[in-house]
């Protein structure tokens, strides 16, 4: 935790960093502070101020993001830490003054339930957080809140009843009473002072703007008559028309269009009173608009048009009426997604189904160069989060608008694109996509375009890789029974199964004509480097040399018995330059002599010598079977001459070949026979 640490009132010399880490190590800053702030209600509320009901405007406010953003504490941390304020805090201490010259910044922010707060920081770092001291209400502010019209009419007419009078929020009576409701009020107010009408808050709300966020109908319709300013926005450029669509308040829409507000112009987004009404689906306050003139395809500041906002949030309402007035169906926002897109990446079948209905272009890709199809494709979460109802549902809808899309793509521009749905679909896991993008005839060797498979590491290219390297048997299935070529990545698929391990996918992949004897290209082997990533797996190894894998590559040391040099630390060939990496050709009595495997060198070389016929081991092979004597056997097995039945058994699988014998069970040759050739004499005597 930061060393920062957070005073409570009350407590001097008390900080939540030293006074019981055990409880509080496991919360944020924004719990502690959030902690801190409680306290201090609390004790407010202890020490019998009297002050609760002398709240003003600015304390009834919206409270401010840092407080919305405050996250609310466990059950269990909160159980926690009432026990210690029983145990920690008296029930009424001693307020700690603050002395102002030690303090080097001062924050005021208001908490979820509406409590003006001040928060001061030290120079040591240490913050005190306490309630903001209560601002008296005007006597004339006091009256508007109680509704109390006489006393206003009384002290509107005293000498020195100043009008104009704000508080620090900037608010004035004419402010109170649009707030609150008080028309009456607002009319003695602004017969007395008519100038006012149009004066701003500190939040740039004027009087009008305050009436409609609170939806007072007859303090709107009194300052509109009075000639209040529809025009006049709020900090976030908000007109008093905008706020009232985000009401969705269709009698203040009408006030403010009859009282001639201007429906084109936009907030501080761009949006304008058009976007918000279709964001919230409200056709009727969308067709007052239309009539008052607003652009059905006026967009904000990312080139987003409210048909683009009808489709993202699914408002099938809103968008029939904005086609029926001349919206652009095929608008694009700044980053080139269409509302088509849109409506298939937020999964709205019903809203991808009209858009089609409308001849809406499946075929226009986004800045990425994504079509609809792939961004469809991609929808949803890995297979270990779907099991939700909500889950599913998207599913089915993803499912659903492929459909839909598959006879509208055109299969040119997916492969101009440089990357299929295939790819998509099996790196999100999406099984359901991949079964209906197979049996829609989309290629399963497709391979990526070159800089999308730059994008990876390991320049990975089919769809078969994503489904591999992601464990997921089901769609590893699906590819490689539609074809799939399991031999076209640089890094093969096969070398992903063996380095995790997953003896399923290995069968799979070696069943449908993977290369046993898989090599990595860039990483250069005297040996298959499917053999390095299966030598912690001996079944797994076993498996390969029963296909074929050559054994024989790990024996050829050009060394041999002489001394071997050190083995030099490998180099990260993504920090070393061309000139100074070096592409030598790694030996397996160096792999094998590495810390993760030395170890296991003994049970590897014996399933090894099982597929040769001479060798000779080199010297650190010999070096590590002498390491144990429980490998003398080993060393023994490798010594001139091998038995002959080995050598008739190696010339017998040499002259069947792989593909035969792996059908031997379907010739007429004895079981014990089959048993010898496949290695397994020794289950056969057991």
């Amino acid at each position: 935790m930061a060393a920062t640490h957070v005073s409570l009132p009350g407590t001097t010399g008390t900080n939540l960093e030293f006074a019981d880490y055990s409880l509080y190590s496991n919360l944020s800053d924004d719990e502690l502070l959030h902690l801190a702030i409680e306290r201090s209600l609390a004790d407010a509320h202890s020490s019998g101020s009297g002050t609760e009901n002398s709240k003003t405007p600015a304390a009834l406010n919206k409270p401010s993001a840092a407080a919305r953003q405050t996250p609310s504490r466990r059950p269990q941390q909160q159980q926690q830490l009432q026990h210690t304020e029983q145990a920690a805090c008296p029930a009424n201490p001693p307020r700690e003054k603050i002395n102002l010259e030690n303090v080097c910044s001062v924050s005021h922010f208001v908490t979820g339930y509406g409590k003006p707060m001040v928060a001061y920081r030290r120079y040591d770092g240490s913050m005190q957080v306490v309630p903001e001291p209560e601002e008296e209400l005007e006597p004339i502010a006091k009256a508007i809140l109680e509704g109390d019209v006489g006393t206003v009419r009384l002290m509107v007419k005293q000498p020195g009843c100043n009008l104009l009078k704000s508080n620090k929020e900037g608010w004035i009576p004419l402010h109170e009473a649009a707030y609150y409701g008080q028309d009456q009020c607002i009319k003695i107010l602004l017969r007395a002072q008519p100038g006012m009408i149009n004066q701003r808050t500190s939040r740039d709300q004027t009087p009008l703007m305050l009436a409609v966020s609170r939806e007072n109908l007859a303090c709107v319709d009194i300052l509109l008559e009075k000639g209040a300013d529809p025009e006049i926005t709020n900090k976030e450029k908000e007109t008093p028309l905008y706020k009232a669509c985000e009401k969705e308040n269709p009698a203040l829409v009408a006030m403010l269009l009859n009282h001639g507000a201007l429906v084109n112009k936009s907030c501080i987004q761009g949006w304008t009173a058009l976007h918000e009404s279709v964001c919230r689906n409200n056709v009727e306050i969308c067709e007052m608009l239309m009539k008052a003139g607003a652009k059905v395809s006026l967009p904000n500041k990312y080139g987003i048009t409210p048909i683009f906002v009808a489709a993202q949030s699914g408002k099938v309402d809103a968008l029939r009426m904005l086609l029926k007035n001349g919206a652009d169906l095929n608008s694009q926002a700044s980053d080139g997604a269409t509302a088509l897109y849109e409506a298939c990446k937020n999964g709205h079948d019903d809203i991808v189904e009209f858009l089609l209905s409308q001849n809406a272009d499946a075929n226009k890709a986004g800045k990425t160069g994504l079509l609809p199809i792939h961004i469809a494709a991609q929808r949803g979460k890995d297979g270990k989060d779907l099991l939700t109802f909500g889950c599913t549902r998207k599913n089915i809808s993803a499912t659903k608008i492929i459909a839909m899309l598959i006879p509208v793509t055109s299969r040119a521009r997916v492969r101009r694109s440089g990357i299929s749905p295939l790819h998509l679909a099996a790196e999100r896991n999406r099984n359901d996509i991949v079964e209906v993008l197979i049996e829609a005839g989309f290629d399963v060797n497709a391979m990526l375009s070159e800089d999308r498979s730059m994008m990876y590491e390991d320049r990975r290219s089919t769809a078969l890789y994503f489904a591999v390297i992601n464990n997921n048997i089901e769609a590893t299935t699906m590819l490689l029974e539609a074809g799939a070529n399991p031999n076209l990545d640089t890094f093969k698929p096969l070398l992903v199964a063996l380095r995790q391990g997953c003896i399923q996918t290995v069968t799979l992949l070696v069943e449908h004509g993977a290369d046993v004897n898989a090599y990595i290209p860039t990483h250069p082997t005297s040996f298959p480097a499917s053999i390095m990533f299966c030598m912690k797996y001996l079944s797994l190894l076993k498996y390969l040399m029963d296909n074929g894998c050559d054994a024989l590559s790990c024996f050829n040391c050009v060394y041999g018995s002489n001394p071997h040099p050190p083995i030099k630390p490998r180099r990260n060939p993504r920090y070393d330059s061309d000139e100074t990496r070096e592409k030598t050709c790694v030996l397996f009595c160096e792999v094998i002599s590495t810390e993760n495997y030395s170890h296991w060198s003994g049970p590897i070389i014996d399933v090894l010598l099982d597929y040769v016929g001479h060798v000779k081991l080199c010297a650190r092979l010999v070096e590590h079977l002498d390491s144990y004597h429980e490998w003398q056997c080993i060393k023994e097995k490798a010594m001139p001459p091998r038995p002959l039945m080995q050598l008739c058994r190696l010339k017998i699988r040499t002259l069947l070949g792989i593909n035969r014998l792996k059908k031997i069970h379907k010739l007429p040759v004895p079981p014990r026979l089959i048993k010898f050739l496949n290695h397994q004499e020794r289950e056969y005597e057991m």
